[in-house]
């Protein structure tokens, strides 16, 4: 096996792991491991995105911010590289919800080539699961407003992968389209 396919196969056990006790929000409250598993099919798949690091990073990407996992874990199991790309793309659980939001519209011009197509990926697995699977308690007011939110971070992510801007592109107009249908 290579070196890469188990780097691959290290991050997604290793993500499987920290999240196993988690859920997402939906009415089937599916596995939390769905997501980054999502984000790295869409930057794979999709996205055309061959860097092991990036790849590794996207089911790493919430590791940090969501649960009991440490910078140095993952530097000691990936590397430096990998675990700077996760904490790029972390948000700062200290701050209040509404701070981070606007936090990532302000920094994501800032971010690397690499956390911006990241962060388009994770944004374009969060509208298809507000799309089709949101959460229960979230109105159609709501999803608009994270719909809306969500092309505001992304317009700062735009350019280092067409691609991936067409995709989120496409996905936030199914969305809105099924929203207003």
């Amino acid at each position: 096996m290579s070196n890469e396919l188990s780097h691959l196969l290290l991050a997604a056990t290793f993500a499987a792991d920290k999240h196993r006790d988690q859920r997402r929000k939906n009415a089937d409250a599916s596995p939390y491991v769905n997501h980054p598993l999502a984000v790295a099919t869409v930057l794979a798949i999709d996205g055309g995105v061959t860097d092991v690091d990036l790849l590794t990073a996207a089911l790493l990407h919430d590791t940090v911010e969501d649960t009991a996992t440490s910078n140095d874990e993952i530097v000691e199991l990936f590397d430096s590289e990998v675990s700077d790309l996760v904490n790029e793309v972390t948000d700062d659980k200290t701050l209040p919800k509404q701070r981070r939001k606007q936090l990532q519209i302000e920094n994501a011009p800032h971010k690397s080539d690499r956390a911006k197509q990241l962060k388009i990926a994770d944004k374009i697995c969060n509208v298809r699961d507000i799309d089709v699977a949101s959460p229960a308690n979230w109105d159609a007011d709501r999803k608009v407003q994270y719909l809306d939110w969500a092309v505001s971070v992304i317009d700062g992510c735009r350019g280092v992968n067409q691609t991936l801007d067409e995709l989120f592109d496409q996905t936030i107009t199914e969305a809105r389209d099924r929203l207003t249908a």
